[in-house]
């Protein structure tokens, strides 16, 4: 049984989570590999509008994905986006990256062999995740310009999507410790985290919402 408070708690990381930031055109849309096809339709959509001329899917498995997605997470996403009637021509696919940093920097390499002038970057992830790929771009790519985007959902939707909500406050807990950790280990800019934020991440870590921390980072409370 999940309290009021750690609903409470967890509304107030997945908001900060989230970037807000407004949406514009940009050399590229960048999709973060997971096991989440919401960000390839995402993706898709945005190509669509109009915000970006070009997809780089980028990711290869994990345990999380292996079964589902064998060939790799950019692989499958590609396959949606074709499903989806985006043409080939518009694609990329990066598919050795394990993790935020190496979506980033293989990303980064794909395009640059291909000759793509990249001033800007659509990067698209996870609801939960818009903050730490933020970050984590800032950090490596850091002489082009991040809109963060992802699909528009409130953290009830999330929750019904994925089908377990222990699961998801559990992510929303290790994605913020990583964005507290994650600087001083070089893998991302620092960011100004709440006080609100941090208090509910401590009451979230204290009732036992740790499946997704670092054990070196893990909160004393």
């Amino acid at each position: 049984m999940i309290s009021t408070q750690a609903w409470t708690d967890a509304r107030r990381l997945w908001g900060y989570h989230q970037m807000g930031h407004t949406l514009r055109p940009c050399s590229v849309a960048v999709g973060l590999g997971s096991h989440d096809l919401g960000v390839a339709d995402a993706a898709v959509d945005l190509y669509k509008r109009g915000m970006a001329p070009l997809l780089v899917f980028t990711g290869a498995t994990s345990p999380t994905t292996r079964d589902r997605m064998p060939q790799g997470e950019a692989v499958h996403y590609r396959e949606r986006a074709l499903e989806r009637g985006v043409p080939s021509s518009a694609i990329l696919v990066e598919p050795n990256a394990r993790n935020t940093g190496e979506n980033i920097r293989f990303s980064k390499a794909v395009l640059d062999e291909a000759g793509v002038d990249v001033s800007s970057v659509l990067l698209i992830s996870k609801p939960y995740e818009e903050r730490r790929a933020y970050a984590t771009a800032r950090k490596l790519w850091p002489e082009v310009e991040i809109v963060s985007a992802s699909t528009p959902m409130t953290l009830d939707e999330y929750v019904d999507s994925i089908g377990d909500a222990r699961l998801v406050i559990d992510m929303l807990v290790g994605a913020l410790q990583r964005l507290l950790i994650y600087p001083e280990q070089g893998f991302m800019i620092s960011q100004p985290v709440p006080d609100d934020v941090l208090q509910a991440y401590e009451r979230l870590c204290h009732e036992g919402f740790s499946s997704r921390l670092l054990a070196s980072g893990k909160s004393s409370a």
